[in-house]
């Protein structure tokens, strides 16, 4: 894995900070919310012990805790409904409506109060509406029965009294009042009858005065004017039960004791709602739209998500059964927390029973929002987020790009360090080397060490030629020496001896002249003129001079270049390819072919020396061209290495390069010159 992938991955860990943001958050929020329902138990506790000096405004408690039959709850109306039998106009939503269930299907109903009336909504499922015969519409038992909707009303334990809505048409109801003097009509209620697909609607007005404590609703229904039909009520055991309404005595207590920013709900032994104030998102903090954007993932992940804010609100029936304030019904206190899955806002909730005399006769509740504590958490983690995931992009880009100004400095340093010792040019400076870091230091270490190769490798360079200068002055003396010693009568063993010292000496000679010869090339390259000379012609007289030379190996040309033209010396040249073919010579062996050959374009020329024979170790590829480097198994006179070097000194001379490669059982030398320009 290179430099950039690691530094890139390590770039990875800096998201650990965005989770220990919403770790921190999460941590922080649920401690003030822990805090906050604390805070709201006590205040509840304060209030319950308030309501609890009224227990007369709780409607289903007698002083026993005795509960009476079903309630119905009176729903306060913003405005005044239209009595057409219709339910479109009245300014509650159809959650409102209860359901009982009939003969022939559901029956919905409502009661709202307005001002000092009550207005009833009953629509029945009635396959066979069946009217009232105008003379018989007072008569509620036999021998004439007709579909009617009843209003029961009580004191206890005063007797009851009934309101009967029974029409003869759709349309205006007259309505009556049973009492214990009979059936009356009472001229201040309103009623309308609507025939609709499937039953029928009444809608009805009528005067608080006229009703008791007590209120239930019965609806009997019949296919026939000789069939008493079926009733469906509220009534148990014939009882009604107490009617809840709006406590204005507790609203306006409950009004002077709640905070902005919080809502304050009483409620009934079962439950219904008598009281209703404040609003707990007035104070919420600033909105963040968590839905509509890419944080919504991130919030869902990190934030408890609670249950849906929009449950804490009222029910729309007027009977609180959410399970924390069923829980302090039955005297335990069990805290809530609600969040909006749109803005975010959290809503702590408590419920605190009120207990007279021993017994719970109904719940404080109240609920705040956390925008009044933590009215930027929301927004603070979108900030979080936003800011971790920007420091995240910023530190990978950071560690990338200097990842790649890491990984191009230390690429520079190994391209510089190839070429230097490619070319031989193991005096040049490396880059980096005034960078005061590691980098700096390698790279001064680099250059020198590639200084000191430098140096070594100059001296050997000179080597041969200082070897060659040192040696020929002790060698004349040993030569004329043995020449003297020749005139002296020796015997036969001297003579022995002295023979053996005077092959030794030309061999010595041999060798200094060689070790010379790279000198004197160089010497032949800084002075030779460079002519116009034809390649080809060159080759092909060489050519014919080694096959009288080398009679026992097989000499071949091969020229396929065009344009044959080169600048230089062509005595140099043949020299170099005198040391090229002596090579191939003595590595191949008798009647094998060296083939020479020429091969070029427009702008460069290549001879090839090609012989088989034993492949060139690889190690030795970058160095067979030096000074006194050979790859023979053996020592010799003629085996010092310098032949190569010496085609490599002519080549360079003239603007070429010289390289060797394996060829299939055998070596190829490669001669690049530049040809002649046209």
């Amino acid at each position: 894995m290179n430099l950039k992938r690691q530094l890139l991955l390590i770039s990875l860990l800096t998201l650990v900070l965005p989770w220990a943001g919403c770790e921190f958050i999460r941590e922080t929020e649920f401690a003030l919310r822990i805090g906050q329902q604390q805070m709201l138990s006590g205040t509840a506790r304060a209030l319950a012990e308030s309501f609890a000096l009224s227990p007369e405004e709780f409607p289903a408690y007698d002083g026993t805790a005795h509960l009476f039959g079903d309630q119905l709850y009176g729903h306060p109306l913003a405005a005044r409904p239209t009595i057409d039998g219709y339910f479109d106009d009245w300014p509650l939503g159809t959650a409102s409506l209860r359901t009982l269930q009939g003969a022939d299907g559901p029956i919905r109903f409502a009661i709202g109060l307005y001002e000092q009336s009550l207005y009833l909504y009953v629509e029945v499922a009635d396959r066979n509406v069946v009217y009232a015969m105008p003379s018989a519409i007072t008569v509620d038992n036999g021998p004439q029965y007709a579909d009617r909707v009843s209003l029961i009303s009580a004191n206890p334990p005063y007797l009851e009294e009934s309101i009967t809505f029974a029409a003869e048409a759709p349309g205006a109801v007259v309505t009556y009042i049973r009492t214990t003097r009979g059936l009356t009509p009472e001229p201040t209620i309103l009623a309308h009858w609507q025939d609709v697909p499937g039953g029928f609607q009444l809608e009805s007005r009528i005067p608080l005065s006229l009703l008791g404590t007590h209120i239930g609703i019965s609806i009997r229904n019949t296919s026939s004017v000789h069939e008493r039909g079926t009733t469906s009520s509220t009534l148990l055991a014939g009882t009604p039960g107490a009617f809840v309404r709006i406590s204005p005595e507790l609203t306006h207590i409950a009004q002077d004791l709640v905070q902005p920013g919080t809502r304050l709900v009483v409620t009934d032994r079962r439950g219904w709602r008598i009281a209703s104030v404040g609003d707990p998102g007035s104070q919420a903090g600033p909105r963040t739209n968590v839905v509509s954007n890419w944080l919504r993932v991130a919030y869902e992940a990190f934030v408890e998500p609670g249950t849906e804010a929009a449950l804490a609100s009222p029910n729309a029936s007027g009977r609180e059964q959410q399970p924390y304030i069923v829980a302090a019904l039955d005297g335990r206190r069990e805290p809530a927390w609600f969040r909006s899955a749109d803005s975010g806002t959290a809503i702590v909730a408590v419920a605190e029973p009120i207990i007279a005399n021993g017994a719970t006769i109904g719940a404080v509740v109240v609920q705040q929002s956390t925008g009044a504590i933590l009215s930027l958490t929301n927004q603070g983690l979108a900030r979080l987020m936003k800011v971790t995931l920007i420091a995240t992009l910023l530190v990978a880009a950071g560690l990338l790009g200097y990842a790649t100004w890491l990984s191009r400095r230390i690429r520079q340093l190994s391209v510089a360090a190839e070429q230097a010792l490619d070319d031989d040019n193991l005096h040049m400076t490396l880059p980096s080397t005034r960078a005061m870091d590691e980098i700096g230091d390698l790279s001064r270490s680099f250059s020198h060490v590639l200084h000191q190769l430098g140096d070594y490798n100059d001296y050997l360079r000179s080597l041969a030629s200082k070897l060659s200068h040192e040696l020929r002055t002790p060698l004349a003396i040993v030569t004329s020496s043995l020449e003297n010693l020749e005139h002296e009568p020796l015997n036969e063993a001297s003579t022995t001896y002295m023979a053996r010292a005077r092959d030794g000496a030309d061999r010595l000679r041999r060798i200094l002249s060689a070790m010379s010869e790279a000198s004197r090339v160089e010497e032949l390259m800084a002075q030779a003129e460079s002519e116009l000379f034809d390649l080809h012609l060159v080759l092909e007289a060489t050519v014919n001079a080694y096959r009288d030379v080398y009679d026992n190996r097989r000499f071949v040309l091969d020229s396929t270049a065009v344009i044959t033209s080169t600048l230089g010396s062509p005595e140099l040249i043949i020299q170099m390819l005198d040391k090229l073919v002596d090579n191939a010579a003595e590595f191949s062996d008798d009647g094998d072919t060296i083939t020479i050959g020429l091969h070029g374009d427009d702008a460069e020329l290549r001879i090839t020396v090609s012989n088989p024979g034993p492949s060139l170790p690889e190690r030795m590829r970058t160095q067979l061209f030096d000074s006194m480097v050979s790859v023979r198994a053996e020592d010799g006179d003629k085996h010092l290495g310098l032949g190569l070097y010496v085609a490599r000194l002519i080549a360079e001379g003239h603007g070429g390069r010289i390289d060797a490669q394996n060829i299939d059982a055998g070596v190829m030398f490669t001669v690049s010159l530049p040809a002649a320009p046209g």
